[in-house]
């Protein structure tokens, strides 16, 4: 499969999950008051941000693929070594497992932050220092937009407690 090829599949692939998400399964399956107030604040804004997130992001894929030139190689060589991949793979079995037991302890907040680490590292990313930036900023900042602007609690751990 060439390079081109994957982006296509890919893009596609997106933009028909985003259209079946904002045209079947977000009506079918989640329900929402009519009288919210705030429109962030409604079940139905993020499922369908994420839908068009991914619709744009399908259509992106798509564009970028059709304007490739020369990508007629092939994208992916034969694994010799698939032991390292099962390996990581049960890494991250063993890392989703710790993080539902490090929730209700540790909190929501604290344990994203050494999941989102702990994960960077088990891909092994070609930027670290970025990986530990944002695992500790983006949780904080959800944090205080759920808890301080939005008004939903975030579940709060047995060792640390924001404000």
């Amino acid at each position: 499969m060439t390079q081109r090829q994957v982006q296509l599949r890919l893009g596609g692939g997106a933009v028909i999950v985003a259209a079946f998400l904002a045209l079947f399964a977000i009506p079918q399956w989640v329900s929402s008051p009519s009288n919210v107030g705030n429109i962030v604040l409604s079940p139905l804004f993020w499922p369908y941000a994420l839908a068009g997130f991914t619709g744009l992001t399908g259509l992106g894929l798509i564009f970028s693929g059709l304007r490739m030139q020369g990508a007629d190689e092939p994208v992916n060589d034969p694994i010799e070594d698939t032991g390292a991949a099962w390996l990581r793979l049960a890494a991250m079995a063993v890392l989703m497992g710790l993080t539902m037991f490090l929730l209700p302890r540790l909190g929501m907040v604290l344990t994203s932050m050494l999941v989102f680490v702990a994960s960077a590292f088990l891909v092994r990313t070609r930027h670290p220092i970025t990986a530990i930036v944002c695992a500790v900023i983006v949780p904080l900042v959800l944090y205080a937009f759920f808890a301080h602007v939005a008004g939903v609690a975030i579940p709060q751990g047995e060792f640390l407690r924001l404000p």
